[in-house]
């Protein structure tokens, strides 16, 4: 499938950057500036710590393959995590106009893969510098944090569009896109990761039905967060 693999590459070049921990303290020892009675304690406790963040590192970026539905009309969700706002709101960066907002919390155990929510082309794409105010505060987060914003055309239904903005949180301090303006996607396509901790918000048209609630667990590229029917 388009992407498979990138979030495990991004684990594993955290976790080989992780040993230069115990590399340093090596060459401390080399250099004398560690005793030989406190090289083994101290060793000893960093490759602790590295086993422990590798174990973490690898859970975190795990990315399963969706079971994306195939129903005509349905926007899926693009990410892991919980629905804490579901609202209207105007959106002038690329709706241009009033449109249903659905925000989706992603805590540090979710999935930080995302998909497509819809089979479009990348019509816009916007990355914009900000704060790392908590993912938990959807109204701050949304209003002052660094996002990418991805704008998609729908290539299943001809004249529609659909805004996906990912945030940065507290944690979480890159957002890492797979696509680029002129890609096009198919509905489920992973098309994003999020490191550690954020928030994502998906802008919806007003003519489609939201089939989703507050306090929803939702599964990306899987669970229908709206549909025209």
């Amino acid at each position: 499938m388009k992407h498979a693999g990138k979030a495990r590459r991004a684990a594993l070049k955290l976790i080989l950057l992780a040993l230069v921990i115990p590399v340093i303290i090596g060459i401390l020892w080399t250099l004398a500036v560690i005793s030989a009675v406190v090289l083994p304690i101290v060793f000893t406790i960093a490759a602790v710590v590295w086993v422990l963040f590798t174990i973490f590192t690898l859970y975190f970026f795990r990315d399963p393959n969706a079971r994306t539905p195939t129903t005509v009309g349905w926007v899926v969700s693009p990410g892991h995590g919980k629905v804490d706002v579901i609202d209207e709101m105007d959106e002038p960066v690329f709706m241009k106009g009033r449109c249903h907002r659905i925000s989706i919390f992603l805590s540090v155990i979710n999935i930080h893969v995302q998909n497509a929510p819809i089979g479009g082309k990348v019509a816009f794409l916007k990355e914009t510098e900000g704060q790392f105010l908590s993912a938990l505060k959807a109204a701050e987060c949304c209003q002052h944090n660094e996002n990418v914003y991805i704008g998609l055309n729908s290539t299943e239904d001809v004249g529609e569009k659909l805004g996906l903005k990912l945030m940065a949180g507290l944690i979480a301090r890159r957002i890492i896109p797979f696509v680029q303006v002129g890609d096009e996607v198919a509905r489920g396509d992973r098309i994003s990761l999020i490191q550690f901790g954020s928030r994502c918000d998906v802008y919806i048209p007003l003519n489609y039905k939201i089939k989703v609630k507050l306090g929803d667990k939702v599964v990306g590229g899987e669970t229908a967060l709206a549909s025209k029917s």
